[in-house]
């Protein structure tokens, strides 16, 4: 017990004579452990927002709903524009493909196709107010089912005005306020790439949408989209499956589109079939590469700081040698010595980490309202990786410094001026 108190009195003072070193030369402290804070506060930064991101995207995805199924003539999981050539040779989706689905999979509750506008600047005005790069697209009432059409004002479109292809449209919510700022625009006609249409709804931004991104949609019926851009062909497939049936539809809809496609028995799949879930895990393998490559190079900035301490340590024992001496003259032994300079080493980078805890910290918020959708906050396990590295750090390369202070011969030590 008595040996116990006393490694606890040495550790104390050691810690207190660390402190009044950092404080008799704040300047070159600060100095010395700034790739320190710069490292930590990375590594905090990085992966609040990485976080962050994660669960805006997570959430984003998982507002499709747990029954869904996306089709497109892509590969499964989230497109991040890196397709093959042998994707973009393969034959689009067609409103047959979906037609097909809906007739022939029992598991299947309702199919959504999605048209899409052909590549270009689409314009959508209103009086002197005008909109670009609106996303144009042409949907039917299962759009609605997909949990994608939360409306705002007015209705969505029914599938008479569908088929007999009227000129309505229902709006998303950015190019409602950039157009009509807050009266409401049910029964007021716009004009679609040089078009009328007539506006019947509002719809509210999706809750699947990505940090930042506008909610420009406008669209039309299926059947109306046709007329307006009959060259359009690239489609995509939100099917909905009956509750519990998502496996079994999942396999009904992969064995219709390859009877369709004229898929050979032997051959990949020419179509892609996505759930929220495959999405997820195929966005985090991504964000998991990128989180690995940003810690690295965080670990840069810890290097440079380590190597500062190192060298400020060895200038401390160069100061003290005199002291070391007679520390060793009246009893002292060398882990004595080494403890109290790896003390200094620890108490100066676990400051540096701190201080890079709060810019991490700074950094979280400065993303947070620059980008208010994105959910930016410090996870534990980055403050504790961050604190912990540091710390580490100063253990690393305070153990060369230590170990030469406590070599030292205790009479050169004490002639030593």
């Amino acid at each position: 017990m008595q040996n116990y108190l006393r490694e606890l009195a040495l550790l104390y003072a050691g810690v207190q004579l660390a402190w009044d070193a950092i404080r008799g030369h704040k300047m070159r402290s600060f100095l010395t452990v700034l790739g320190v804070i710069i490292g930590t506060g990375a590594i905090i930064g990085v992966g609040s927002i990485l976080t962050g991101f994660d669960s805006a995207v997570s959430d984003a995805i998982k507002g499709f709903g747990t029954d869904t199924i996306i089709v497109t003539r892509w590969e499964a999981g989230v497109h991040f524009g890196n397709s093959s050539s042998e994707e973009e040779k393969r034959k689009p989706i067609t409103y047959e493909n979906a037609r097909a689905i809906s007739e022939r999979c029992p598991s299947v509750e309702s199919v959504g196709p999605y048209l899409f506008a052909n590549w270009g600047i689409h314009r959508v005005k209103y009086k002197s107010n005008d909109v670009y790069q609106a996303r144009i697209g042409g949907t039917n009432e299962g759009y609605v089912s997909s949990g994608q059409a939360d409306l705002k004002f007015g209705r969505f479109f029914s599938e008479f005005e569908n088929q007999h292809r009227v000129p309505v449209v229902v709006i998303g919510e950015d190019v409602f306020k950039t157009l009509f700022a807050i009266e409401d625009p049910t029964g007021k006609t716009i004009e679609v790439d040089g078009h009328s249409y007539l506006v019947v709804g509002v719809m509210n931004r999706p809750a699947n949408s990505f940090p930042g991104q506008q909610d420009n949609r406008v669209m039309l019926p299926y059947w109306t989209m046709r007329k307006l851009n009959p060259g359009a062909n690239e489609h995509m497939l939100m099917v909905k499956a009956k509750p519990g049936l998502l496996p079994r539809a999942m396999d009904e809809v992969r064995g219709v589109l390859r009877q369709e496609r004229r898929v050979k028995w032997n051959d990949p799949d020419n179509f892609g079939l996505s759930t929220p879930e495959s999405m997820i895990e195929n966005f985090r393998s991504v964000t998991s590469v990128t989180a690995l490559v940003m810690v690295v190079l965080s670990s840069v900035g810890l290097l440079v700081g380590g190597i500062g301490v190192m060298n400020i340590m060895l200038v401390s024992v160069t100061e003290r040698t005199k002291e070391i001496g007679i520390r060793k003259a009246v009893g002292a032994r060398r882990l004595d010595i080494i403890i109290q300079f790896l003390t200094e080493a620890i108490v100066l980078t676990f400051s540096g980490g701190f201080m890079g805890m709060l810019l991490g910290w700074l950094i979280s918020i400065a993303a947070r309202l620059a980008f208010p959708s994105l959910p930016t906050t410090v996870p534990m396990w980055a403050a504790l990786l961050g604190i912990g590295v540091s710390v580490g750090v100063g253990l690393f390369f305070g153990l060369w410094p230590a170990t030469k202070a406590a070599r030292l011969d205790p009479v050169d030590a004490l002639r030593y001026e």
